[in-house]
């Protein structure tokens, strides 16, 4: 989202420094090397109706780099790996009624052909998945999404936000049997090098390893941003940093108004990624519903993009307070391939050519009942400061669309109020 902003700014005749804590820029599209091959430290994928990724690679010209793939969902519950994600694998769901069946396909049939959230934004998930598929349909196929998405917030947690997910996947699908999802060649790197180049270009200014210490504020006009103990000067600050962390830039400010970014909760991420020797499935993603496995799902990465040996992201999410995040890296991998070697009893330990993981103490924000009302204005009542994240995109998930969208949206603002 920095990116994007700082992009548009440009193009909009603005002058531009960035400030990027991390050595590299991109933030969670950010690659490493996963001996020789480069990937996502945090997996991405683009569905048909993510249109400002569509708009912005045809504009910096790498709209050939996009590459689009059937895939498919499986779902593992009761000891069993099963299609998933149509009407077919759907009646096919062992020890499951048929009226269950039936509710839930006309609850997806219904998230489908809805375009007003507002109602659903005042009413949690956990209510509103009930109400449509019945007691045994949010036991088997929701409770363990957010219970170990979510943890000790899983209750509280929109409907509006639910509905976006499966309308956003729904979207992309080729038919009602053919899901296909898109992907670029060399990842979301070549996304954020083209971003990186064409900001450049355009004479703005990179600086990593730059963490912002304090957002400088005088009479109610903000004038710069000091970080790596200088001060940059500025007319205008965008923020896409965790909301967890603005208040902490803003200690000079006394306004009542910081206090909403305190209201917003959000949720960490350990990232498992492995190379294996063989596949896991042959499925994109598996939902999981076992409480032996204490994880919503995994990504068999290598099932979307073509990156020659399996790849697989299994994703723990935690509070960064919850017991396992301070889990060593030791650990995680070998609760991953437990995982993994009950999705497929073939598998062994000997399977496992490398690991990684990377950690986020603020990955996914808590969208709470009527989180809409919880969410400040992007434009703060300091003159010239904006202050979003991955939050702003509510009821919207995260995605590459969604920060090409906020981002831009909030350089444009800028240029409406110069």
């Amino acid at each position: 989202m920095g990116l994007v902003a700082a992009y548009q700014a440009l193009c909009d005749g603005h002058q531009v420094s960035v400030l990027e804590a991390a050595p590299e820029a991109g933030g969670m599209s950010a690659h490493f090397d996963f001996g020789g091959i480069s990937l996502e430290r945090f997996y991405h994928f683009i569905c048909r109706s993510d249109r400002p990724t569509l708009d912005l690679l045809q504009e910096l010209g790498i709209s050939h780099k996009l590459k689009w793939r059937e895939t498919s969902m499986g779902f593992y519950s009761q000891g069993q790996l099963i299609p998933w994600g149509n009407p077919i694998s759907l009646l096919r769901v062992p020890r499951c009624s048929l009226m269950t069946k039936l509710r839930y396909g006309m609850f997806v049939f219904a998230c489908m052909h809805r375009s007003d959230w507002s109602t659903m934004e005042k009413t949690d998930a956990k209510t509103w998945v009930t109400r449509w598929c019945g007691a045994e349909g949010y036991d088997r196929f929701w409770r363990s999404l957010l219970d170990y998405k979510f943890h000790e917030y899983s209750d509280r947690i929109s409907a509006a936000w639910i509905w976006s997910r499966i309308r956003r996947v729904g979207e992309s699908r080729k038919s009602m049997m053919v899901e296909e999802l898109g992907y670029l060649e060399g990842g979301s790197q070549t996304l954020v090098d083209a971003m990186v180049d064409a900001i450049e270009k355009r004479g703005g200014q990179i600086h990593l390893n730059t963490p912002a210490r304090a957002i400088q504020i005088e009479n109610n006009k903000v004038y710069g941003v000091e970080a790596a103990q200088e001060n940059w000067a500025g007319d205008y600050v965008i923020s896409t940093i965790p909301i967890p962390l603005v208040s902490k830039l803003l200690s000079s400010v006394n306004g009542s108004w910081k206090l909403a970014y305190e209201r917003i909760h959000s949720i960490g991420v350990c990232c498992v990624i492995m190379k294996l020797k063989r596949p896991v499935s042959p499925h994109f993603w598996i939902n999981i519903e076992d409480k032996s496995i204490e994880i919503p799902g995994v990504i068999e990465f290598s099932n979307l993009r073509e990156v020659g040996p399996t790849i697989v992201y299994i994703p723990y999410y935690l509070p960064s307070h919850h017991p396992k995040f301070a889990w060593t890296n030791d650990v995680f991998i070998q609760d991953s391939m437990r995982c993994l070697m009950k999705l497929n009893p073939g598998l062994t330990m000997d399977d496992l050519v490398d690991a990684s993981v990377f950690r986020l103490k603020h990955a996914q924000p808590v969208c709470e009942v009527s989180f809409a009302s919880l969410l400040p204005p992007v434009q703060t009542p300091v003159d010239g400061l904006q202050i979003a994240d991955t939050a702003f995109y509510y009821p919207e998930d995260r995605s590459i669309a969604e920060s090409i969208r906020l981002g831009r949206k909030m350089a444009r603002d800028l240029t409406c109020t110069a």
